[in-house]
C-alpha cells in the first residue's frame, strides 16, 4: 500500500487526519503533497483549520483533512 492509499483508507474509514497524525499514524511526512495528489484524482477532501498550541505554548494554525459527506 502507497502513501496516497493509506491517507485515503484512512479518511474513507471516517478518521480526520492532520500532519502529525499522518505521521504519527501513517508514518507519512509530506502528507499536504499525498492530499494535493489525491485531490487532483478526483478525491474530495475537504480542509479545516484548526488553531492549537504548540509545545512553547504559543497558537498555531494547522490543517485539518476529512472527506466531504456527500
Amino acid at each position: 500500500m502507497n502513501q496516497q492509499e493509506r491517507i485515503l483508507d484512512y479518511l474513507q474509514q471516517g478518521n480526520t487526519l492532520s500532519r502529525i497524525d499522518s505521521w504519527q499514524a501513517l508514518g507519512i511526512i509530506e502528507a499536504p503533497a499525498r492530499i494535493s495528489e489525491l485531490r487532483s484524482k478526483g478525491y474530495k477532501i475537504k480542509t479545516t483549520m484548526k488553531t492549537v498550541k504548540n509545545r512553547y505554548g504559543e497558537k498555531v494554525s494547522i490543517a485539518e483533512w476529512r472527506m466531504f459527506d456527500e
